[in-house]
């Protein structure tokens, strides 16, 4: 009774919270078109989670037909959620992770919490239900419980906080911004849809519902409107979907994303700059208003690679800081005996990691790293740095491994003082000063954000998969095949997102971490001992957790996983298809991949090759430098460029 009262009240809130809001409305007749539309799908949407709520405590879950019900009503509240995904996923996202979260616990960290501690989040809803209901032995109360939350998560959507941007235009193309970003990352994958056979239907559910919304907003907001040409791009890409294979192992993926919804963005960012769209959202936090391409290296920003020169515009001054820059990572300088630097295990000519050993030697020469060597290329688009989210900036993960006693074992104020007994350095600095007036001495920042500023350059190139959906040149059949595959039956794509095909996903403003059952690298039959995030922030579900790094240059980036485990592509790809460590009877009670099989067969692993060989970007790197500057210290000149070993 006491729950039944609560749950009435909680009604009677939500019923109030609409009243309000429509009254809000009815007073301009502009946005009631829109509004009304809005406010009906919301309903709707209440309206199944109730049904679903009493559906499952009235049922015998031992009973087969009553299972299926719960299954029907959930296929059918799931619906009903994705006619107003557009807008409920944007306006109130943490609201969202209740609704329909694909995990019952997430630590990731946005992008507005870098200087925060993680905190825990507990998801709930449809997705988590669904899963539940197929485990053994499901109990009713706690399926009634992810239910429940859910539905007073909902109340947040009737809430005049929310409810206000719908009387303004700014709102809509942010919203229709994130739906064209998820539909080219996550809408036709598995990654919150446990029945795949669902997963296209809901997808041409949710176009159909979204088009609804577009005429309804052109309605509402004439002098702000979605232009003809878009309508009839976005009504040939409803077509598309429609006609496709409701199978999403058959569904063409490429052509879907590349002939339509990056298109679809290219003039949604038109319309955003055209309207003077302007956000109030931390959603928007990461995303560049100017790029026209989903696959544009401009979408979002990850990293400040500019460090303490992020005021610097004119770019002569730029490239004398590159060149500080690259003079410094070849130099062992940085190092606490002179004998190493950064390309020691950053090898320029190897897409700055080492392909030809498992980890690099430690300082003292005598062992092995215990992580292999990530790839510096593309590595601004994270945020957060290394396999275990340690960093929150390149600038303090140069710092982390110039003090680390195993990697380059030096102490900041004496490598500065190293590097300002070099002329060309200090008058260098000293120059660059003028440009950092929150530093008021040369700093181990300003030596930090000059490397990252040198070798961030290599990470603005293209891939011939990235030329292919710029419509520039065309990608071979098999590799058109073999991202198909990543994005359905090979599962890659819930974990690694379009478009850096690494663990940050749509709006852009977390880094994704996962437990996959690496192995030892010198025991495959035995668990990687290395805790990864878990050394961060301690909690059960971090433990041998890593973060997700990107699929880019991967074929030229051997070996691969935080340890350097697996030594090529095709071992890659079988560990993967055997469901990683507990697919091998390794012992991972928390492991995120799922541990059955996929099934990959011979063609289509070399399928998955070819897509993955699709992603070698056309980077140009440089040639070393002859000499390194001067000191006064004269056993300081005797140190070679990039270090001894």
């Amino acid at each position: 009774m006491v729950e039944f009262i609560a749950l009435k009240k909680h009604y009677l809130t939500l019923s109030l919270f609409g009243l309000v809001a429509l009254l809000l409305f009815q007073n301009s007749k502009q946005t009631v078109t829109y509004f009304a539309t809005y406010q009906q799908k919301l309903s709707n949407f209440k309206k199944s989670q109730d049904v679903l709520l009493k559906a499952i405590e009235r049922s015998n879950l031992n009973k087969i037909e009553d299972h299926e019900q719960i299954k029907l009503q959930i296929s059918e509240a799931r619906n009903d959620l994705k006619s107003a995904d557009f807008w409920f996923r944007y306006l109130e996202p943490l609201a969202y992770k209740k609704l329909n979260g694909p995990l019952p616990v997430e630590w990731e960290t946005e992008v507005f919490e870098k200087f925060e501690a993680p905190y825990k989040r507990d998801g709930t809803g449809l997705t988590l239900a669904e899963i539940y209901l197929d485990e053994p032995n499901p109990d009713k109360l706690e399926l009634e419980r992810l239910i429940k939350e859910a539905i007073q998560a909902t109340a947040p959507f009737y809430a005049d906080s929310i409810t206000k941007h719908l009387n303004e235009h700014h709102h809509f193309f942010l919203c229709n911004r994130l739906f064209l970003l998820n539909l080219a990352a996550i809408y036709t994958t598995a990654f919150e849809c446990p029945n795949t056979e669902l997963v296209i239907p809901e997808l041409c559910t949710m176009l159909a519902n979204v088009k609804e919304i577009y005429t309804a907003y052109n309605e509402s907001f004439p002098n702000t409107p979605l232009s003809s040409n878009y309508l009839a791009l976005f009504e040939n890409t409803l077509d598309f979907a429609q006609k496709q294979p409701k199978d999403f192992e058959q569904f063409d993926h490429f052509t879907f994303i590349k002939d339509y919804v990056n298109k679809l963005y290219g003039l949604n960012q038109e319309f955003i700059r055209k309207y003077k769209v302007v956000s109030r959202s931390n959603m928007d936090y990461a995303l560049s208003k100017t790029n026209t391409s989903i696959f544009n290296k401009h979408l979002y920003q990850g990293q400040n690679v500019k460090g303490v020169f992020h005021r610097v515009k004119d770019k002569e001054t730029l490239s004398e800081i590159e060149q500080m820059g690259k003079l410094l990572f070849y130099d062992p300088i940085l190092s606490g005996n002179n004998q190493r630097s950064c390309v020691s295990c950053h090898k320029s000519t190897q897409f700055f990691t080492d392909t030809t050993v498992f980890a690099a030697l430690q300082f003292d020469k005598k062992s092995d790293l215990r992580r292999n060597s990530p790839t510096l290329v593309n590595a601004p688009y994270n945020h957060l740095i290394m396999a275990d989210g340690k960093h929150i900036s390149l600038q303090a993960q140069i710092k982390g491994v110039i003090t680390d006693p195993s990697e380059m074992g030096g102490n900041e104020k004496e490598v500065l003082q190293k590097i300002l007994s070099c002329a060309d350095y200090k008058k260098a600095f000293k120059k660059f000063l003028t440009h950092t007036p929150e530093e008021k001495e040369i700093t181990i920042e300003h030596v930090a954000s000059a490397i990252t500023l040198y070798y961030s350059k290599f990470s603005q190139h293209y891939s011939p998969f990235d030329e292919a959906m710029h419509q520039q040149k065309p990608l071979g059949e098999e590799a058109i095949k073999g991202f198909n595959l990543f994005m359905s039956k090979a599962a890659c794509a819930t974990c690694h997102f379009v478009p850096q095909f690494n663990g940050v996903k749509p709006p852009y403003v977390g880094s994704e971490f996962e437990v996959i059952g690496v192995y030892d690298r010198k025991d495959k039959h035995q668990l990687s001992a290395d805790k990864g995030r878990y050394e961060v922030n301690p909690a059960t579900e971090t433990l041998h957790s890593f973060r997700t790094g990107t699929v880019r240059n991967a074929a030229r980036t051997k070996p691969y996983m935080h340890n350097g485990a697996i030594a090529n592509l095709d071992e890659l790809i079988d560990f993967y298809d055997t469901g990683g460590g507990q697919g091998r009877g390794l012992d991972v009670p928390n492991q995120t991949l799922a541990p059955d099989s996929l099934h990959l067969t011979k063609l289509e692993k070399q399928q998955l090759v070819k897509f993955i060989e699709s992603l070698n970007e056309d980077v140009p790197f440089e040639i070393p430098p002859t000499q390194l500057p001067l000191s006064k210290n004269k056993m300081l000149n005797k140190r070679k460029v990039g270090g001894e070993y």
